[in-house]
């Protein structure tokens, strides 16, 4: 069972360069990004290794946040070979983000 990856500087173009990947941006402080933490965790699951999905916690790693322009939160950025395929900002539900990764 695949398990949601905590991405930072030291480890994002590793995990996301090749292949798809889901990655959430969130912060401890934010009740939505909580909220959608389950959601990530079943999409994990059930996607497994056709995809990474990963977080990344804005207060940590600021200088992800500003490379990619994120501004609200939860933003959610489906990737494919690096390059961003599409953004969702606030909560998702398990299928859409699913169907967002099978059409990256």
């Amino acid at each position: 069972m695949a398990e949601v990856q905590h991405l930072t500087m030291d480890n994002f173009k590793e995990l996301t360069a090749t292949g798809v990947a889901l990655v959430d941006f969130w912060a401890t402080w934010c009740g939505p990004c909580r909220m959608l933490s389950p959601v990530l965790d079943q999409v994990a699951a059930e996607i497994g290794d056709e995809a990474v999905v990963g977080k990344i916690d804005v207060d940590k790693e600021q200088d992800l946040a500003a490379q990619f322009k994120v501004r609200n939160i939860p933003t959610i950025l489906v990737l494919k070979d690096g390059e961003v395929k599409q953004t969702l900002v606030g909560i998702q539900d398990k299928t859409t983000l699913l169907e967002a990764i099978k059409s990256a």
